[in-house]
Formats: C-alpha cells, structure tokens, sequence
C-alpha cells in the first residue's frame, strides 16, 4: 500500500482532519481541549485491501465445450494409437490439476503483490469508482509456475532416461522458464521497449543451443521446377528464424493489449487451435516421427490452454487482476517452442494473424516515425463507459474507428473473434493447399 501522510498534533489543522466543528448558521466555532497524550500509544490499525472478486466460473463453464469436438478427434474421429491417446490424456489431467491450483492460488498471490506495491489502475475505468480500484499486477507469475511445475512432473508419466525428445523438452522449459524471469524483470523495473525486443532472443538460446532436428524447409511444389530441388537445408539461417519467431511471438501479444481479458483471451484462443491441429495432423500422418514431434506439441500446450483457462477467471471483464508483461512474455515464449519444435512455424504465423496485423500498424510508432504516446490506448468516456478509437496504429483503435464506439467487454469480444476467425482461416487454408503447395 502507499505510504500514508502522518499528521502531528502539533500541526495546523487541515481541512481533511478538521479540530473545530460548526454548528448551525452562526459560524460560532467552539473549540475542543486536547486530550492528555498517553504514555503508551496503541499502534494504529492497518486496512487491508479489499479481497478480488472471485472466478468467473460461468465463463469458464462456456469455454470448456469446446473440449467436446478436441475429445471427438482424439477418440473417434482419427485412429490415434493407445500408448499416444494414453499420454495426452495423462498430460489432459495433469492441466486440469494446474488449471484448478492456479485458480486457486491467484487471491493468494494477490495479497503478497499488493504489499510489495505491485499493483495499477484502470486506464479504461478512469473517472468511475473502478478506477480508483488497485488492481493487483504481474499474477501471471503465478501461471508461468504451476505450468512449469505440471510440464516438469509430466515427465515422469511419458519420458524415459534416454528418451531423444528429454534434452528439447527441457530446452524449452528452460526457455520459457528464463522469458518468465526476464518477464517478470521487465514489470518490477519497467524495461524500455528497445530493451524488450531483444529479452526473447536471450531467452530462446537454451533451445537454439540444445535444438538437434532438422534445419531444412520443404520447397513448395509450384516452385519445385524452378529451383529444381525439393528440399532447402538452410543451416544456422534456420535457427536465426526460430529466434525471430520467438522475439516476434513474445512481443505481438504485449503490444495486442489493453483491455481486460485481451491478452490471456487469444493465448487461449491460438492455444486451442494448436492442440486441434496438433490432433489433426497425428490422426492424418503414418510417420512415427512426424506424430511424435505434434505429440510434443501437445505435451506443452494443453498445460497453457488450462493455466492460462485459471487466469482468464479473473482477468476478464471486469478484471480482478492485471496480467503483466510477464504472463505475455510467458505466453509467447510457449507458443514459440511448440510452435518450433511441432515444425509447424508457418501454421503458427497465421494463427497470429490479428498480431501480425497490429504489428505492422505499429511499426511507424515503434521505430518514431510517428509520435509514440506510452499507452496506446483508446479514450475512455466515464459518462457513456464506451470507448472512443485514437490515431494510434493498434488493432483495438482499428477496430474502434471503424466499428463505432463499443465498451470494453463489446471490444474485447470481437477481437477475440476476429482471433478465432483467423485460425479457422488457417485450417480452411490447409484444406485446400493440401497436396498441391506442399
């Protein structure tokens, strides 16, 4: 909490802590004779910070249906081998665990960041009594741990001793466990943006370094007679791209925020349709190796899908907590290295889509072309609660200006959808390029 100003006896009065009291219209001030000081003063009482509103267990509810065509996939739909279904269910119960603990813990956590001053405003609240509401900050701290912590134990259930896929699986836990750190960093320090773009590069090196697949690209089939070869090895380029992918998946979804539920709503959205695909192409292929590096995929992204399901609990509209750079970060990182080691980087870029987008509306602010405000974030209207676009180059004020002036749950929603749109774009895309672009 912040420090309070302390008031001597001795000092003048002040309107706020008034010593005279008036009564009726006469303006007579009657004055009041102090009380002997005690010997022994009792200390005075602290206030504690309200408790957060608790989880949104309806929304939760909502969201868990979409299990319902992932399970169909899983056991009827594909033929999917027993010891393969086996594991993903292990890892599927494992994420559930976590899903519930972060639940769970996030009030907890919550206390201990607002005593250390870890906390913000709504911007998108301001001049209404929500405004002036600490909302504890950084709680993906809390995600980025207990999914940790299930990735880790999982090992146990799936991994032997001299399994070849251990040393890339703890790569990228060491990844995503050092963007967390840097992460959480950037919220206590408050990082310049310069400084953020180089973080996930760091970051990414335990799976740059540990990485032993393969660094070749499959040349698509209209370009084959031309460049006459079928395959393209293209060595430490290659890792060069993960690292990219990696700086670009971190930092596109800490520029696509601002506003409750945005940031955790479409990890969850691109979370979902990574485990779908991953599905899709395990049920479609006969090579044991391809299906075993989606299977990876799945491994680390179920466990994201149910931590990140706890945190949206409270984050959405009206948000209890705020997630920090530390959850994006997290987030990105994830998506990264599934995305990286299920070899499946390109499906991943359009699923980032609506972040590819607001990146390339960004780059004239970010590089100082245009005058780049610190929070990019539409204006807030405390009289209507709707939300009005600026001119700044974001999605969300995209959006705004050309949908008309939407309150914040409204805007939130249709983003999201538009996120949903663009995976499904994905697999529509795959359907009909399938066998002719590659």
């Amino acid at each position: 909490m912040a420090p309070r100003k302390r008031i001597s006896k001795t000092e003048p009065s002040s309107p706020e802590h008034p010593s005279s009291s008036s009564k009726g219209n006469n303006n007579v001030t009657t004055t009041v004779a102090a009380a002997p000081i005690p010997t022994h003063r009792k200390p005075p009482l602290q206030t504690n910070d309200p408790p957060i509103a608790p989880p949104k267990w309806g929304l939760i509810l909502k969201l868990s249906l979409f299990s319902i065509p992932y399970a169909y996939l899983l056991f009827y739909h594909y033929k999917i081998e027993a010891e393969l279904q086996r594991s993903v269910i292990i890892n599927a119960g494992m994420s559930v665990a976590g899903f519930l603990v972060t639940v769970k813990l996030i009030p907890v956590a919550s206390k201990y960041v607002l005593k250390r001053n870890l906390f913000g405003f709504d911007i998108n609240k301001k001049g209404t009594p929500q405004g002036n509401v600490k909302v504890p900050e950084s709680l993906g701290i809390v995600v980025a741990i207990v999914y940790l912590v299930v990735a880790i134990l999982f090992q146990y259930f799936n991994f032997t001793a001299d399994s070849i896929w251990l040393v890339e699986y703890n790569a990228a836990l060491a990844c995503i466990c050092f963007m967390t750190l840097l992460g959480f960093v950037d919220d206590v320090l408050d990082v310049p943006w310069r400084v953020k773009l180089v973080l996930p590069s760091i970051a990414a090196l335990p799976l740059l370094m540990a990485y032993a697949g393969h660094t070749t690209i499959v040349i698509p089939k209209p370009l084959v007679p031309h460049v006459e070869m079928e395959v393209l090895d293209l060595g430490w380029i290659y890792k060069l791209y993960m690292g990219l992918l990696a700086v670009f998946c971190t930092n596109s979804i800490n520029i696509h925020a601002g506003l409750n539920g945005l940031e955790v709503g479409q990890t969850v959205v691109i979370a979902t349709a990574i485990v779908v695909h991953n599905i899709m192409q395990i049920g479609a292929s006969s090579d044991p190796e391809y299906k075993q590096a989606h299977a990876f995929s799945i491994y680390l992204a179920q466990p994201l899908l149910a931590t990140s399901l706890g945190l949206l609990s409270y984050n959405w509209y009206p948000s209890s907590v705020f997630v920090g750079d530390t959850f994006t970060y997290f987030a990105g990182m994830t998506m990264a290295v599934v995305g990286i080691l299920g070899h499946f980087s390109e499906t991943l870029l359009i699923f980032f889509l609506p972040q590819v987008l607001n990146f390339l509306m960004s780059l004239p602010q970010l590089f100082g072309f245009i005058p780049c405000p610190r929070h990019r974030l539409p204006r807030f209207d405390p009289q209507t609660g709707l939300l009005t676009g600026t001119k700044d180059g974001t999605l969300v004020n995209f959006f705004l200006r050309n949908l008309g002036r939407k309150s914040e749950k409204a805007l939130c929603i249709y983003l999201l959808g538009f996120q949903a749109i663009a995976c499904c774009f994905c697999f529509l895309l795959r359907y009909f390029l399938a066998g002719w672009y590659k």
